[in-house]
This record gives C-alpha cells, sequence and structure tokens, in this order.
C-alpha cells in the first residue's frame, strides 16, 4: 500500500483532491477510465468553464439536506477557489451573467492543465484508460479491481475516493458505478434523475413549439417550488435555454410549470398607456416591440384574438396578458442523461460526515463531487461544489 489513497475519477473532484493532498505531503494515485483527464471540465460553459459563482450559498442546490453544505462551504469558500487558481494556474476570474467566473483565456484546457501540472509538481500519479470495476473491503483498507492496458490487475489501499461523476454523459465515460459500489456497501441512495436539463413537447402544441426552433427570449419560469429569470430557448422538440435547464432540476414527470414571456412589464399597462396616447397600431405590432417578428405571429396563431386589431375587449385583453404574462407549459419529459449537464439525487448526505465526506459505516471510503446527492444550479455551482468537497477529502485522507 504504496498511496495514502486511490482516487477513482480524474475529474474536478478528483484531480482537486489529489492537487490538495499532494501539497499537504500526502501520495495518491488517480484512476481515471477516459484517454485524457478532466473530460467534463473540457466542456463546460461551452469549452470555457464557469469555475466558480460569487454568488455561492446553499440555497443553490437541491438536496434532502442541503444544509449538509455548510461545513464544505465553511471550510472552502469561493474566495479560496479564486485564490487558489490565481496562485496554482495564474488564472484570473471574469465574471460574466449571474456571478459566473470564467479564466479570463476563455479556454477550460487552462483548468485541466493547472490540476495535471499541481498533481505532477507533488508527486501524485494518474493512470488514464484504467477502468475500476470493483471496490472491496480488506481488514486494513481496500482493494480495486482495475482494467488496464487489456489486462486486470489489483491494487490496494488505506483509503478510496468515489470521484466518478454520475449519469451524464455517456460518451464522457459517465456511469453509475459510484451508486453500484454503494449500494453494494449498504449504503443509501437518494433516487436520481437527470437535472439541468432540457424538457420535451408533445401532443397537440408539438408542432407550435418546434415552428418557433431557434427564437430565444428573456423570461420568468416558475412553479410551486421555485423561480427563474434567464433566458428560455424553444426547439423542435420542446424548451431549453438557462432558465429551463436551471426549473428541470425542480420539475416532476406530470407536472405544469408557468412561464413569464415579458417579466420586465407589465402588458396591461402597456396596451392602456397605448390606447390612452391614442396610438392606433395593432396589437400584433404593439408586441413587435418586445418579441421578434416570429415570436409575434407565433402569439397570433396560438391565442383565440385577432392580435392584428387595434383594440380588443376586456376579455381578449385578459387573455393576451394571462397568456403573455401566465404561459403554461407541461412537459412530457426530459432529454436524458446524455443532454443533461448534471445528475440529481446520488450517495445520501445521512451516511457521510460533513466535514470530510468520508462514509460513517466504512472508514476510508469517500464520496465527492456528482456522486453525492447534492445538485447544483447552472453557472459555477457545482463546480464550487467539487473543489470543496476534493478539498475535505484530501485533509482527511
Amino acid at each position: 500500500m504504496e498511496y495514502d489513497a486511490i482516487i477513482i475519477g480524474a475529474g474536478a473532484c478528483g484531480m482537486m483532491c489529489a492537487a490538495q493532498a499532494g501539497l499537504l505531503g500526502k501520495r495518491t494515485l488517480v484512476l481515471e477510465r477516459n484517454s485524457k483527464p478532466g473530460a467534463k471540465i473540457l466542456i463546460s460553459g461551452g469549452g470555457r468553464c464557469n469555475y466558480t459563482n460569487l454568488y455561492t450559498g446553499i440555497e443553490n442546490f437541491v438536496s434532502e439536506n442541503a444544509h449538509f453544505l455548510n461545513s464544505a462551504f465553511a471550510q472552502w469558500t469561493v474566495d479560496d477557489t479564486i485564490s487558489f487558481f490565481e496562485m496554482y494556474g495564474q488564472i484570473k476570474g471574469k465574471e460574466k451573467t449571474l456571478g459566473q467566473l470564467f479564466p479570463e483565456s476563455n479556454k477550460a484546457k487552462d483548468v485541466v492543465a493547472m490540476f495535471t501540472r499541481l498533481m505532477y509538481e507533488t508527486g501524485q500519479d494518474l493512470w488514464l484508460n484504467s477502468l475500476v470495476t470493483d471496490v472491496s473491503r480488506l481488514e486494513d483498507g481496500y482493494e480495486l479491481t482495475v482494467e488496464r492496458n487489456n489486462k486486470q490487475e489489483r491494487l490496494r489501499a488505506p483509503k478510496v475516493v468515489f470521484a466518478s461523476g454520475g449519469l451524464p454523459v455517456a460518451k464522457l465515460g459517465a456511469s453509475d458505478f459510484a451508486l453500484k459500489q454503494a449500494h453494494k456497501f449498504g449504503l443509501a441512495v437518494v433516487a436520481t434523475a437527470p437535472a439541468l436539463v432540457p424538457l420535451s413537447i408533445t401532443g397537440k402544441n408539438a408542432d407550435w413549439y418546434a415552428s418557433l426552433s431557434g427564437n430565444s427570449v428573456f423570461a420568468r419560469v416558475w412553479n410551486e417550488r421555485i423561480s427563474f429569470e434567464e433566458n428560455i430557448l424553444f426547439t423542435h422538440w420542446g424548451m431549453s435555454g438557462p432558465a429551463i435547464l436551471q426549473i428541470s432540476s425542480y420539475w416532476r414527470a406530470g407536472e405544469t410549470m408557468s412561464v413569464d414571456l415579458l417579466p420586465q412589464f407589465d402588458l396591461e399597462v402597456l396596451i392602456k398607456k397605448e390606447r390612452e396616447d391614442g396610438g392606433k397600431r395593432t396589437v400584433g405590432q404593439l408586441l413587435n416591440d418586445y418579441f421578434t417578428r416570429k415570436m409575434v405571429d407565433a402569439l397570433g396563431e396560438f391565442l383565440p384574438i385577432d392580435i392584428k386589431i387595434a383594440s380588443l375587449s376586456k376579455a381578449d385583453a385578459k387573455l393576451l396578458c394571462d397568456t403573455i404574462h401566465r404561459f403554461q407549459v407541461k412537459p412530457a419529459g426530459d432529454k436524458g442523461y446524455d443532454k443533461a449537464e448534471v445528475m440529481r439525487g446520488g450517495v445520501s448526505t445521512a451516511e457521510l460526515n460533513p466535514r470530510t465526506l468520508e462514509s460513517l459505516k466504512y472508514p476510508g471510503l469517500y464520496f465527492g463531487g456528482e456522486a453525492v446527492d447534492i445538485t447544483g444550479w447552472l453557472g459555477g455551482y457545482n463546480f464550487q461544489w467539487a473543489w470543496a468537497g476534493g478539498y475535505m477529502i484530501a485533509q482527511d485522507i
């Protein structure tokens, strides 16, 4: 057992754990099934990697017990992330919308390069193309079965870290390995589902959504649990865009959600002012001030009123305002793990020490990152959780 710990997965949490362990003078082995580390980091933020969010708090996470994060974010803050990236990667952040922090270079590969360099400089080992198929408990640690170089090997270590991610996206090497192992060890796992995922529309209105494919509009999307104000994107199969991805983590099959297509204004007030000012524009012409022509035409087709006229009855005006401000959407489903940013659910936080992420039942067994029932919003929150988790585990191994 020449390593202090073996880490399964060279993603955000795994590499952070290895790097932090190295800075503490510890030695780890990171096993990665892909041919290169940080596959998901490299595609995040459109290849730019929004590596944290300035406004991170436990309210930005979905979990059966989000308060579990209090210890993590007390130990590793957003300021710690910013300082760490500047010190070890010469990566300075620039804020985009809603607190999202990106490298000034806009290159996710700079983030991966920082970790691989730091791991190398601190003597951590990284084995690529190494698939862990099983983990077994020994009296003095754990044994891992690994497929590597077309043969099977068995490795031993006193401690094992599951940082192998969740189910999205299979082509990046994602799997439910950590969840299967948790089940094998008798640990509770919260039901999983795709999160931060586009939603599909079927049925009689499907063609209407498809006709708007490519149109984006700033909107407020809400249900009984949460509300988000960001862009939505109409697609040929339904709806996407930041606001839809955000609320998808809180949406459940069969539920209806509401959309305000014009949250910055009160359409009733706009119509009233137009008439008081003596305006003779049609309803459609008024809507053209706020929507694309394609969107206005689609609304005209959707509404059982004539938007080519200048005046509306009170009933029609109410119908128009209700449609614009309280548009009802009942998704048929989501687009699945291949289109999801992250996985909701995972190893229950009730099974883990909130200060170290070590299993309460099995000393030396740790779970971090996406494999745990901690799911952040879109916009750098999941990375902040990954860095915090990797740091916490490293302090304990």
